[in-house]
Order: C-alpha cells, then structure tokens, then sequence
C-alpha cells in the first residue's frame, strides 16, 4: 500500500523516525473539541515543549485539506484551534471521506492510532480513552478507540478512562479483546479526573524502562493490539471524587433530556462538567494531558533505546 499518496510526514518527525530518535503521537480533538481557542492552541504547544523538555519529538497528528499529518505546524495548530467545532471528530469510519473530499479532521484516539501507526509512531499521549457508555447495554454506545486498541499496535498513555464511562464494562471489553492495561505506579484504574476508581488494573508498571521493555516484548512476539497505560493525574491536581461523580451524573441526565446521542455524547458531557464544576475539570484535564506527555516522551526514549 503506497502510504505516500495519503500520508505527510512532518521533516522533523521524519528525521527522528529516520535515526531511530524517539518520537510521541498526540491527538488534535483536544485542539478542535476540547477547549476554547486561544487556551486550545496554548495547551497543544505547552505539550509539544513538555514532549522535548523530556528528550523526544512531538508528532501531532491531524488531517488538514484531507492529507493525514504526522506532525503539525504551529500555523496548522492555529488553524484547528480557531476552527473549532467546524473541524469534523474524525474516527475510523470517517477517515475515508474526509480524505477524499479534501476535509479538516480532528484525530480522535482511534484515528491518532491509526496514522500514527502508519508513520510507524509507536507511543502515544492523550488525555483519556473513550469507552463503554453508561447504559450500552441498551444503547450499543462502545467508543472505537477500544476496537483500535484491540487491532493497533500503538502504546497509548492516558489517565485512565473518562469518568463519564462505564468503567467496569470498559475494562471487561479490553480483557475480551486482549487489550493489556497497566497502572504506572498504581493498582487500580485512575477515573480521569480522580486517581481512583475502585477498578483494579492487569498490571502495575514504576518505570518508563519496565513500560518499553513489556512493549517491546509485545511487539516482538507478533501479538496484535496496542497496550493501554493508565497514569494517574497528579495528587494536587486530582479532583473530589464526590464532587466530579456529582457533575457527570447531572451532565448525564440533562443529555438524556436533550437526546443527546452518538459522537455528539463526550464532547457535550465534557463541557457540562465543565460547567458544573466552574472550570475545575478543564484545569484538571490540561494537567493531567502534561503529566501523560512527560511519561510518554519517557517511554519513547526508552524504547527507542532498546531497553
């Protein structure tokens, strides 16, 4: 498959790639979706700096006039960001017209993993996971960033998945698919926002090394799937599990209310909680998206090194 024809390859992720530097994926819905221009533009470059302060290359990773991009301009980055809601949330099922009518697309986990596996990018940082909805048992709703992990054989770091999920079916759906899910430096799943969940994970990891090591393993031995590692966000800036469990269950049944349903459900309970908590959660989330940064430029480094 002649990847050239879709694919660009910023010059400076293509040289890391080149000389086996280590090189970090990062996704652009949080640019277009995640939060107001210009805090949006603000916080994909602050990530960019953390990802080199911490010895590896950023590739942000979007679809611009409907080429997919392994890394971004900073005039791309100001484009998405004051685009907004006018970029398309592309998915997998999307990527195939959005290309060929030469759209913008902001890469969800899912699709970051996707090209970013195709640029041969192996480690990536996000901020949380989509899941298995509150209520699938009914609704089906079952975000594709799981079947990706199952399928894509990308490292993803991220603080757990969103709290707004269902966190116990989630983690069911991954075991199902032989998704590995790692805690660093913890036991249990972090729930986005808070450190804890009550959800034990499969293992418990203390070192970017030991991450690359378990990955590298992985890789050798030809087993389909990425590897999910869940960080936790920082303590002083985890929030009251009361408060945030609190907002996401009002955020919940106001979007039953207004049929809210589909891809439209995470970006609108997001902002509700957002809302409802005075902007505490957007804080939380900004910083635990620089925590997962510096982790992962970590783990680059050490994959890149061979350990």
């Amino acid at each position: 498959m002649n990847l050239n024809k879709y694919l660009d390859i910023a010059p400076e992720v293509k040289a890391a790639l080149d000389a086996g530097k280590p090189v970090v994926a990062l996704e652009s819905t949080i640019i277009s979706h995640g939060m107001p221009y210009p805090q949006n533009v603000e916080t994909a470059l602050n990530v960019e700096k953390i990802i080199r302060e911490n010895g590896a290359t950023p590739a942000t990773i979007a679809i611009i006039g409907g080429r997919l991009k392994a890394g971004l301009s900073r005039e791309e980055i100001e484009h998405l960001g004051k685009k907004g809601y006018e970029v398309t949330k592309a998915s997998r099922r999307d990527l195939p017209v959005i290309v060929a009518r030469g759209m913008d697309g902001a890469t969800t986990v899912a699709t970051t993993m996707i090209i970013a596996e195709m640029a041969g990018i192996r480690v990536f940082a996000t901020g949380g996971i989509g899941g298995v909805h509150r209520g699938a048992e009914v609704t089906m709703d079952i975000s594709a960033d799981l079947e990706e992990l199952a399928q894509t054989g990308v490292m993803v770091i991220c603080a757990g998945a969103k709290s707004i999920l269902d966190l116990g079916l989630t983690l069911e759906y991954l075991e199902t698919k032989g998704v590995p899910v790692i805690g660093y430096g913890t036991d249990e799943l972090p729930a986005f926002y808070t450190r804890k969940s009550g959800f034990g994970v499969d293992y418990r990891i203390d070192t970017p090394e030991e991450l690359a090591a378990a990955f590298r393993a992985k890789l050798d031995m030809g087993l389909r799937g990425g590897m999910l590692v869940a960080n936790p966000i920082p303590e002083e800036y985890s929030m009251d599990p009361d408060v945030i469990n609190k907002a996401i269950d009002e955020a919940i049944e106001e979007s039953k209310r207004l049929g809210i349903h589909g891809k439209q459900t995470t970006p609108f309970l997001l902002a509700k909680v957002k809302d409802i908590t005075g902007g505490d959660s957007l804080a939380s989330n900004i910083r635990l998206v620089y925590n997962n940064a510096q982790l992962a430029a970590k783990t680059a480094a050490a994959l890149a090194k061979g350990v």
